[in-house]
């Protein structure tokens, strides 16, 4: 084949990876994750396996909670209509007077520089103390309607009550219609296991923050969090993304019915596409094949016409 034909099949399948992956302005790559959130640049695992190639769908944490106060209903409302988010995160817990609010915290304090705990407060008080400031869910769900969430039960120690929130949460999206649009989450292991063991066909997701294995690789640390997620039934591993320090053994151990996410402070989540089976939930496989082979091979190509140019 002559090398000006080279050229031009290679062009032609640039464009239709690009087609395929490309469009997808909230799929993002995991190179560039690690770039922007630990400094790390060209990032190759055991000198095979490069993490260019995997794609991540990218949600919105707390809302668009960069350009706007988290989990507030300006927050959800802009994320909602920007393109680059495949999903919305945000937080539920009970009010004083059982009103389910999103509030990630269990203080006004961090947010408002006020004292008070949101479980000793009556939603009233609560938009007096924050000028109307917090929304309440059913607010968001109706801003994200048939749109992909992320449900995180801040749980306030009281097992019972966060089972009340979680079985009012999925009466309501099963009234929507939009139980495969929503996945569940929570740091509480109980909480994961309740929606698990009760609603089994609701996907679910273990949050964590920082933990053995996040700065010591070793792999039964990091063996360690897959067997946590197991014992629960969480589909998602929720990792901060200090957790990227160890990316090698969380790619390298993962297991194939299991999805890994890392969040961070401000807006971003990042659903890695691993595996096929690595699924943003209530995802067609149609559409999870275009997230994941659309990138592998934008990548695969990329890199064959940087070496058809020597570059």
């Amino acid at each position: 084949m002559s090398a000006f034909k080279k050229i031009k099949n290679n062009v032609m399948s640039v464009g239709l990876a690009m087609l395929i992956a490309g469009c997808n302005s909230n799929v993002t790559t995991l190179d560039k994750v690690l770039e922007l959130e630990i400094n790390k640049k060209n990032h190759v695992i055991n000198d095979s396996i490069d993490v260019a190639k995997y794609g991540c769908s990218v949600g919105a944490h707390r809302g668009n909670s960069v350009n706007h106060l988290e989990n507030t209903i300006d927050a959800i409302k802009s994320a909602k209509e920007d393109k680059k988010y495949s999903f919305i995160e945000f937080d539920v817990q009970y009010t004083k007077d059982n009103k389910i609010v999103a509030y990630h915290d269990g203080s006004l304090f961090r947010l408002y520089g006020k004292f008070g705990k949101i479980e000793n407060l009556n939603y009233k008080e609560l938009q007096e103390k924050t000028n109307n400031n917090i929304a309440n869910y059913n607010e968001v769900m109706d801003i994200i309607g048939c749109g992909k969430s992320n449900i995180e039960i801040k749980s306030q120690g009281n097992l019972e009550k966060d089972k009340k929130l979680v079985d009012y949460i999925v009466k309501d999206i099963s009234k929507r219609k939009i139980n495969d649009d929503v996945m569940i989450s929570s740091i509480s292991d109980d909480v994961v296991k309740y929606v698990k063991e009760k609603y089994p066909k609701i996907k679910t997701g273990q949050v964590f923050w920082i933990n053995a294995s996040t700065y010591v690789p070793f792999d039964f640390l990091t063996n360690n969090l897959y067997k946590k997620i197991n014992e629960t039934g969480a589909d998602y591993l929720m990792l901060h993304v200090s957790n990227l320090h160890n990316l090698e053994d969380l790619i390298k151990l993962k297991p194939k019915d299991k999805t890994v996410v890392f969040w961070n402070f401000d807006d971003k989540m990042y659903l890695v596409h691993k595996d096929p089976t690595d699924k943003l939930w209530g995802t067609s496989s149609i559409g999870n094949t275009i997230k994941y082979y659309g990138h592998s091979t934008k990548h695969f190509v990329t890199n064959s016409v940087s070496k058809l140019f020597g570059k």
